[in-house]
């Protein structure tokens, strides 16, 4: 039997200096904005529970795609604006995208009331008993927005933290 070269390519080690890593990563840390995270992110739950409420209330139908949706664009804005990499960012962004979804059905409650009533959103807004939104929001709860809420919460965090390419650790730190 022939010897056979491998055809496969061979990896190309690089040596990591860790000096510059030091420095990189301390450079990482200082670009970290916790408290534009939470504005970013509080406006995007905000943003995202609105989107809900319009597409629950004009179709009449509770999606529950839609805790996908505010997790995935609170998570990804809280990323954007805090260029995050400790774990603060990601609970930030679970606790938003909860928050989001949360809110997303609150509204969905004062569009349907509005609608119902024949009054202004705004009116219902300012005038609802809100003593009697847990109440409320419990007897609409259906097991599968456990899943739901889940996948927001994760999705939140998951995509809260900043990613760094191993091409752009080897440009700053190699050697």
């Amino acid at each position: 039997m022939e010897n056979q070269q491998n055809s496969q390519p061979q990896a190309t080690m690089t040596i990591l200096d860790e000096g510059k890593l030091y420095q990189f990563h301390e450079q990482l840390r200082l670009e970290q904005n916790m408290p534009l995270a939470l504005l970013g992110g509080t406006a995007a739950a905000l943003i995202g529970a609105l989107l809900w409420a319009i597409i629950t209330v004009a179709t009449n139908l509770q999606v529950g795609y839609m805790a996908v949706g505010v997790g995935f664009l609170v998570g990804y804005t809280v990323r954007f604006t805090g260029k995050g990499l400790e774990t603060e960012f990601g609970v930030l962004g679970a606790v938003l995208a909860l928050v989001g979804c949360l809110l997303g059905n609150l509204f969905s409650m004062i569009g349907f009331i509005a609608n119902d009533e024949g009054l202004g959103y705004f009116q219902v807004f300012l005038g609802i008993d809100y003593g009697l939104v847990p109440r409320v929001m419990m007897e609409s709860f259906s097991p599968i927005d456990i899943l739901f809420y889940g996948l927001a919460i994760y999705e939140g965090y998951r995509f809260s933290f900043r990613h760094i390419s191993e091409e752009e650790i080897i440009a700053r730190a190699g050697r």
